[in-house]
């Protein structure tokens, strides 16, 4: 097969044409190539190992959440059955980060979800990624730091314990409730991220320790009470499911978000040692332990008191309180301040990379590329995320605006369950190369235009041999070192390139009606306004179309480039397409349940988005000018450029 290159991606061309390929532009896998030609100036510090991993995912998933949570949902959806529901969620949660293993290992460079969506999907959908997942972290970073004060208070006496410069006042005649401690906080936390990555997970990791054991301390003291007193929370008349199945899966979806933060570990991935290794460990033991922890707690806690006599503010402490273990409430405090100050940690970690990973393809200036030739980190970025973080954790209370950090992480997982079907599938076949090794590509074209002009050549002569002698039709000519045969050959290898093709068109049509039979089902399934016949008509479209999906893909044979896609000898995601098909119809029920408020203020803030990058993201992407080859050719050009250079 011949070389073939598209100048027309990412030109300048005018017209709806030059719009389109601009969001379908596909960056490659940074290799070897890529990096030898950097300077270096962008480069991250290889600093991280298992162990900080897991620090860094068990640190930004537990939050103190899990300290209020469990007295709300026990109450109002799973009852005693409230460590059944954290499983349930566990498992959904776990095949988000089956596809975040696979894709973190194959692709370890820092932009998580918004750097796979940019290699598997295009330019257009990974820029909205993107630009939500900065939405989120810096929401989310702001919220968990405008929580820290109010336990802090605790620890000293009660809610007005802090200090006047740390506690909150009210500005006259604003009405506006100011944080001076969540502010104060935020500065810390930057400033130890500008640190270096290897000292800020130090940190992370003995904030996270004490937090984890507070949980082992209610764990252990809950199990000893619990024996004492004979587990009273489970001993009702009720039963252990008092509000059904249902209630079990309507508090799965509710304690769900305490699994968010795993992604934060992938963040992290272009600054770990062995990242075909140690990314898929420190993602999946983060959730193990998470998921383990939150299971124990919940079990010993809904057994220590009636699910209805739960404190549904303070669960934990109260029930301690009411078998007359009135201090433990300081060591669940700690807890829950360590907890904050952990995932505040892994909320400002992220989105610098991720600003870093956009700056880099060009999409945002390159301000925010810029790495401290010290500290290896991308200090300018850091410093920028940690004073917006701490402008909105100062002066506004972020606790309606919740919501969207769950809008941003949804919408990730959803895309990188998408990336892994496309990979497996449909893979780039066609990769780009910078627009300065046209001399290169255009030395490796004319050499397989040659190769192709003398293999046809070959074919007539023998077309003409045919009816002449039967004994010399066996003959093959030798053309650079390779046996070129008679047209049986030819035809069958072209019938095999055909079939291919074919095979590649059948799995890319299905992959998205997959993806909209997902959207329609759980749109319909969760929108209770549509009249009941038709919202059945719908999820009966919506459940076909995703069965035949699964159907299809299950049949057909996955693409034979997965095996050399990125960094191999990582980990491959199992049960593929059913994991994540499942995974993307979980995360899409999930976000269409998050509310119309909720979608109102992301929607604007993603059209701001479009406005920035048609203004200058498009305009100014690392791909504008780039020329794409078949990935099969990458190394013989660079090769051919090398060899090109006078020495």
């Amino acid at each position: 097969m011949g070389l073939v290159v598209d100048p027309n991606q990412g030109s300048n061309n005018d017209g709806a044409k030059s719009g389109f390929r601009s969001l379908v532009r596909r960056k490659r896998v940074d290799s070897i190539h890529s990096k030898s030609s950097d300077t270096g100036h962008h480069q991250l510090a290889k600093e991280l190992s298992v162990l900080h991993l897991i620090a860094i995912g068990v640190g930004s998933t537990i939050g103190a959440g899990v300290y209020i949570l469990v007295g709300t949902v026990a109450r109002e959806h799973s009852g005693p059955a409230l460590a059944f529901s954290f499983l349930i969620a566990g498992i959904a949660a776990a095949l988000s980060a089956f596809c975040y293993a696979e894709l973190a290992s194959r692709c370890p460079s820092a932009g998580s979800a918004y750097h796979y969506s940019y290699i598997c999907v295009g330019e257009g959908l990974a820029w909205i990624i993107g630009w939500a997942l900065i939405l989120e972290y810096t929401i989310g970073g702001s919220a968990v730091a405008r929580g820290i004060s109010p336990n802090l208070a605790l620890l000293f006496g009660g809610p007005d314990s802090l200090p006047a410069f740390l506690s909150r006042h009210t500005l006259p005649g604003l009405d506006i409730v100011v944080d001076p401690c969540a502010a104060i906080l935020v500065f810390v936390v930057t400033g130890l991220l500008c640190a270096g990555i290897k000292e800020s997970t130090f940190v992370q990791s003995i904030v996270t320790t004490a937090n984890l054991c507070a949980m082992i301390f209610v764990i252990i003291a809950g199990g000893y009470l619990g024996f004492k007193s004979g587990w009273v929370g489970y001993k009702l008349p009720t039963g252990y499911f008092p509000f059904g199945v249902d209630g079990m899966l309507a508090g799965a979806s509710t304690v769900f978000f305490s699994y968010i933060g795993f992604d934060s570990v992938a963040s992290t991935a272009e600054e770990v040692k062995n990242p075909q290794r140690d990314l898929p460990l420190g993602i999946g033991a983060a959730l193990s332990i998470c998921c383990t922890l939150y299971m124990l707690v919940s079990a010993v806690i809904v057994g220590l008191v009636p699910y209805y006599e739960m404190d549904p503010d303070t669960p934990i402490s109260s029930a301690f309180a009411s078998h007359g273990i009135q201090w433990a409430a300081y060591i669940i405090t700690i807890g829950a301040v360590t907890a904050l100050c952990s995932t505040l940690m892994g909320s400002l970690l992220p989105q610098p990379r991720i600003l870093m990973a956009m700056a880099r393809d060009g999409l945002l200036p390159p301000f925010f590329s810029e790495v401290n030739t010290r500290t290896q980190v991308p200090v300018k970025s850091t410093i920028l995320t940690g004073f917006i973080a701490a402008t909105l954790a100062f002066l506004m209370d972020v606790e309606q605006l919740a919501g969207m950090v769950s809008v941003g992480t949804l919408l990730a997982f959803t895309m990188v369950a998408i990336s892994v079907l496309i990979l497996r599938y449909v893979p780039p076949d066609e990769v780009p190369l910078p627009s300065s090794l046209q001399a290169a590509i255009d030395s490796v074209s004319l050499r397989y235009s040659n190769i192709i002009r003398t293999e046809e050549a070959d074919v007539e002569v023998s077309n003409g041999q045919i009816g002449v002698s039967r004994g010399k039709n066996k003959r093959s000519h030798k053309k650079g070192g390779k046996s070129v045969e008679y047209p049986l050959i030819a035809n069958v290898a072209a019938e095999a390139l055909f079939n291919e093709k074919r095979r590649r068109k059948v799995a890319g049509w299905t992959i998205m009606l997959t993806c909209v039979g997902a959207l329609t089902l759980t749109y319909s399934a969760s929108n209770l306004g549509i009249p009941s016949y038709l919202r059945l008509t719908v999820c009966g479209i919506g459940g076909i179309l995703l069965l035949l999906g699964l159907g299809v893909l299950t049949y057909i044979e996955q693409d034979d480039a997965r095996h050399n896609f990125g960094h191999t000898g990582g980990f491959i995601c199992p049960f593929v397409p059913l994991l994540p098909i499942l995974s993307i119809l979980i995360n899409m029920y999930l976000l269409l349940n998050l509310g119309a408020d909720t979608w109102l203020r992301v929607s604007i803030w993603l059209l701001i988005g479009v406005f920035v990058y048609v203004i200058y993201g498009r305009t100014h992407s690392s791909l504008q000018h780039a020329v794409y080859v078949p990935a099969s050719h990458v190394d013989e050009i660079y090769q051919s450029s090398v060899e090109s250079v006078p020495s």
